[in-house]
């Protein structure tokens, strides 16, 4: 998939969401998950910045991505971390005014991207953003990152603990350090974005 990402604006309120348009993937996970760097490398270029200070974002940022013809479009929309202690409880404070609207009430929201640390267990916030959004019967898809930093072994054991503690059939396994699963990841979020049309 190539792709050109240009960033379109910071928002912390309803009203400065862009005008509904093409259809948008959220991403969502803990601040120190690894958000910046998936987002780099699906899109092949440093467009979401990395932060060397977990929960730095505290807006949520749109990036549109145009792909391989000039007619295809999707927005990204880079949510707020959650659950790093320094800042958890401000950003907790932030998410009822303009992040659940967007997740729950968004028209052109096709799927949201939960990302988890294939390295770490799963952790409670991560359970209570899942069982929200299947409340919100807004569909979602659970990508287990870093993955590259575990054994084979170590793999299957903590995929199938995650599966386990987050009641999943699936996790998407990535890396976005040496691209496995990028490309799997990528054909998912075209797939959520057909099926629903142009938008």
């Amino acid at each position: 998939m190539q792709v050109k990402a240009e960033f379109m604006l910071s928002a912390v309120s309803a009203t400065q969401f862009p005008r509904p348009g093409p259809p948008e993937i959220a991403f969502l996970g803990r601040s120190n998950v690894g958000k910046s760097s998936l987002l780099n490398a699906l899109v092949g270029t440093a467009t979401a910045r990395v932060s060397s200070t977990p929960g730095r974002t505290r807006a949520i940022n749109f990036f549109l991505i145009t792909g391989e013809r000039s007619a295809k479009k999707m927005i990204f929309a880079d949510l707020p971390g959650y659950g790093y202690a320094k800042v958890s409880k401000s950003i907790a404070e932030t998410w009822p005014g303009f992040i659940e609207p967007y997740l729950a009430e968004r028209s052109g929201l096709r799927l949201c991207v939960c990302l988890v640390d294939a390295n770490v267990p799963a952790q409670e916030s991560d359970g209570r953003l899942l069982d929200w959004l299947r409340s919100v019967r807004r569909e979602f898809i659970v990508v287990a990152t870093k993955i590259d930093r575990l054994s084979g072994n170590q793999r299957a054991r903590n995929l199938g603990a995650l599966k386990k503690a987050l009641d999943l059939e699936e996790i998407l396994p990535v890396s976005a350090k040496t691209g496995y699963g990028i490309k799997e990841l990528q054909s998912r979020i075209e797939s959520a974005c057909s099926s629903h049309g142009d938008g």
